[in-house]
């Protein structure tokens, strides 16, 4: 179940990072998941670096760094998509 979760949990990221980034992104949605889920595991990192990895209640300072997490890794991994989507049309 937790591959599971974190599909899911990647996919919301991904939309949400996806909804926040100015602009239109070009990333297929699978990738735009993809994003989310490296999101939502660098956020994780990120709070438990910081000490609020399990505090009582809701979360809200580690959902907060996932969804600035997976916003820096849509958008510099859209940019990276288009770099390289656009050098393989010019060869």
């Amino acid at each position: 179940m937790g591959w599971l979760w974190a599909i899911i949990v990647g996919f919301v990221l991904g939309l949400l990072a996806k909804a926040i980034i100015p602009g239109k992104q070009h990333s297929p949605l699978w990738l735009i998941t993809i994003f989310g889920i490296i999101g939502g595991i660098a956020g994780n990192a990120l709070a438990r670096a910081f000490g609020i990895e399990a505090t009582p209640g809701i979360d809200w300072g580690r959902h907060a760094l996932q969804v600035v997490a997976a916003v820096v890794v849509v958008g510099l991994g859209d940019m990276l998509y288009m770099a390289m989507r656009g050098s393989r049309q010019r060869a």
